[in-house]
């Protein structure tokens, strides 16, 4: 049978999981919406003038939208990641038309851009095209009630340009931490806008990246081995070790991470190690673009620090399985990365890593910027 995923059934379970939406109907959307458009605008000149990194497509876009937008356009990236390798499992299913399949094997981006966030699955049989749908939207839907922006990186060229290349805002998500915390609304928005306006600066002003990232996705998506009986296994496993013994076991990729071969750890090593950096950067990047634009950026930094790293019960499960807490020490661990590069040989030496991607640092290099820096030729102190 053709491998898929019920798209239509992740969007369906996605959207029950996020629940509603407090500011879904705020009188305060408008002004949001009419905010990001511009403060995106200027988030982007900020961004160039302190990095120096000149998007080659064109200005960035805004796209405010809820829970929902955010999950249709996330089930629409998963779609178009997955298709190869759905295109590649069907042409083999159809090759050995008496060979059964049995399994799945959804997984879900971390960001910003995480994440961003790994490995997408596919499915033979159609009950398990269901499974992998209602599994890939539980993750989403509850995502989709926490984060704040996105920038779209899953471009494909000529498809649908209209719905690709967006930096998004979840308009609930954004007024419900506003109320919470008292945050000025234009300050937190720009602080915001800054930051997915790098990534986006990462991915257009950088040509060679993109092209690489999705190498290293493409090498995950092709070696996929689908295999259900070892997922349970694994989980059943990991649910049986005491809470210190998991959280070392979940390491770096959570379930990801346990399923994955020596040479796809060797990819997902790979790949931590360029979004730690990527959002590291962004964090940095934040707080110094706006300078006394922004006067609240450290209590905004410090509410979204403890955000991050402050959860419990249900949430706190989802986020080890789905590898979203290696997601969230790829931030810290990413500004400490530039912050030491930077400290020993200024941004002419950090700029180095946008030169090609034998420049980027190894995700042992980002936990000891010296590695890099003796890899690079700078001396390092005695």
């Amino acid at each position: 049978m053709t491998p898929n995923v019920d798209w239509d059934f992740a969007r369906t379970v996605a959207v029950k999981v996020a629940g509603r939406e407090p500011f879904a109907e705020s009188y305060h959307q408008p002004s949001l919406e009419s905010d990001m458009v511009e403060l995106t605008a200027q988030a982007e000149r900020l961004v160039e003038a302190e990095t120096g990194l000149v998007s080659l497509d064109g200005p960035a876009r805004a796209r405010v939208t809820g829970r929902e937008g955010w999950i249709d356009a996330n089930i629409a990236g998963f779609e178009r990641l997955a298709r190869p390798l759905l295109d590649h499992l069907a042409s083999d299913s159809s090759s050995q038309p008496d060979e059964a399949a049995d399994g799945e094997d959804p997984s879900t981006r971390g960001g910003v851009l995480g994440v961003a966030r790994s490995k997408m699955a596919s499915v033979i049989e159609p009950a398990g095209a269901k499974l992998a749908g209602a599994q890939l939207g539980a993750v989403l839907g509850w995502m989709s009630s926490k984060v704040l922006g996105q920038y779209d990186l899953l471009i494909i060229e000529d498809e649908r340009p209209e719905d690709q290349d967006w930096v998004y805002y979840v308009a609930p998500n954004v007024l419900a931490l506003e109320k919470r915390y008292g945050f000025p609304p234009r300050e937190f928005r720009l602080w915001l806008a800054v930051h997915e306006c790098t990534h986006r600066a990462q991915f257009t002003g950088v040509r060679w990246l993109r092209p690489y990232f999705w190498s290293l996705v493409n090498e995950l998506l092709e070696t996929a081995d689908p295999d259900p009986k070892r997922v349970m296994d694994v989980i059943g496993e990991l649910v049986r070790k005491p809470e210190g013994e998991q959280r070392s076991a979940l390491g770096d990729g959570g379930l990801a991470g346990l399923l994955a071969t020596p040479e796809q750890k060797k990819t997902i090593d790979k790949l931590t190690g360029l979004m730690s950096l990527l959002e590291g950067h962004g964090d940095i990047i934040m707080t110094r673009a706006t300078g006394d634009l922004v006067p609240s950026s450290k209590r905004f930094a410090r509410v979204m620090s403890q955000r991050r790293t402050n959860a419990t019960g249900l949430s706190r499960i989802v986020r080890k399985l789905t590898g979203i807490d290696a997601k969230l020490a790829q931030y810290e661990q990413g500004e400490r990365f530039v912050r030491a590069v930077e400290a020993h040989g200024g941004s002419e030496l950090f700029d180095q890593v946008w030169s090609g991607a034998e420049n980027l640092p190894t995700i042992n290099e980002i936990r000891s910027p010296d590695l890099w820096i003796s890899r690079l030729g700078a001396p390092t102190g005695a």
